[in-house]
């Protein structure tokens, strides 16, 4: 198709000089180069819109293309978009130029909808000055909860924050993304979780850090490709910016397996961060080799928190509930198990 879009610029130049020259050229370049361009259409046996609609079949793909835009700037509404619509993205983008981003949104908000976060008005409000304020920040909302304090860890942790930056691995980002984040989170007093990925360089400029072990390992592995734990114990003695570790059993995007990273992604310092070879397809398998029931998960989490001191958290989509009412079973029998759990919203994953 390259010679068509040549042939296409031609035909403009032409115009162009015919319009100082004479009207008559201009019709006469039109149909010489709408003729070639059918002509190829004709012949051509890669696109079957081409060949039964010469010339015209172009404007289909040409409105393809330019659909994102026309629906963006045209069609959808201030509300319709996701991730983030247009007045979400409009907040942002003032707030990171530091203009006024006190926006009234009033009942543009469906706030009848499924899943719009519903906040009560306490008559009698907690009073700011008696809150736990990270850093005196009087806009700072803290966890409420100290997460590993109930199982007696050695280095329980509240969280500065109760909105955090979720899961993305380095691989699926690159290290200006994940730069960006963790400088932001620390600017924040949010928490960054690094995602399946492993814990890279980029993941400890200087924010607190979850660190997100999956199906794969990815950074927890020894020498023979398979789970360590003086490998964990070691990375979190050396990065006391790791306050928690959540062992990651699935996500919605990838419902009953694991995910995968193509090869070209892999580049040797992703590699170094996972633990595997270069350029190479990762796949995350879909289950865990350290446990495979309730009470081995249990198991898992205690000797994580006995190695690291650090409050271990589960991470998961949830999908049928029958695991899910034995761990909290086995959990107040044997008074042992996850300091806290992450639901997975399903909205899908870095990659995706």
């Amino acid at each position: 198709m390259t010679w068509l879009y040549i042939t296409g610029v031609v035909i403009i130049v032409l115009l162009g000089a015919a319009i100082f020259i004479d009207i008559g050229i201009v019709y006469i370049t039109l149909i010489i180069g709408f003729t070639v361009i059918a002509i190829h259409d004709m012949l051509q046996s890669k696109r079957a819109i081409l060949r039964n609609f010469p010339v015209l079949g172009h404007m289909r793909y040409w409105m393809e293309q330019i659909g994102p835009e026309l629906r963006q700037y045209w069609v959808a509404s201030d509300k319709e978009e996701q991730p983030f619509n247009r007045s979400e993205r409009a907040w942002i983008y003032a707030t990171a130029k530091g203009q006024n981003n006190f926006f009234g949104f009033g009942t543009t908000e469906m706030v009848y909808g499924a899943g719009y976060p519903i906040i009560k008005n306490a008559v009698f409000p907690f009073q700011e000055e008696k809150a736990f304020l990270p850093n005196g920040d009087p806009s700072a909302i803290p966890c409420a909860k100290v997460m590993g304090a109930a199982h007696k860890r050695a280095r329980p942790w509240r969280p500065n924050s109760v909105v955090n930056v979720s899961g993305m691995s380095f691989g699926a980002l690159g290290s200006h993304a994940l730069s960006a984040i963790n400088i932001g989170a620390k600017t924040a007093g949010a928490y960054h979780d690094t995602g399946e990925g492993g814990l890279s360089p980029y993941n400890l400029l200087g924010a607190d850090v979850v660190w997100q072990i999956g199906t794969g390992y990815f950074g927890a592995r020894g020498p023979d490709g398979k789970f360590s734990m003086d490998v964990v114990k070691e990375k979190c003695r050396a990065n006391p910016q790791i306050r928690a570790i959540g062992v990651k059993l699935s996500q919605g995007a990838k419902p009953g397996k694991g995910g995968v990273l193509p090869g070209a992604k892999v580049v040797p310092e992703v590699a170094r961060t996972r633990g595997v070879e270069p350029y190479k397809d990762v796949i995350s398998p879909n289950a865990h080799t350290e446990f495979s029931d309730v009470d081995g998960m249990i198991d898992f989490i205690e000797r994580l928190a006995a190695a690291t001191g650090l409050p271990v958290g589960l991470k998961a989509a949830i999908g049928e509930t029958d695991t899910w009412e034995m761990l909290a079973k086995r959990m107040r029998e044997r008074g042992q198990g996850p300091d806290f759990i992450q639901v997975d919203g399903k909205e899908g994953g870095t990659g995706a």
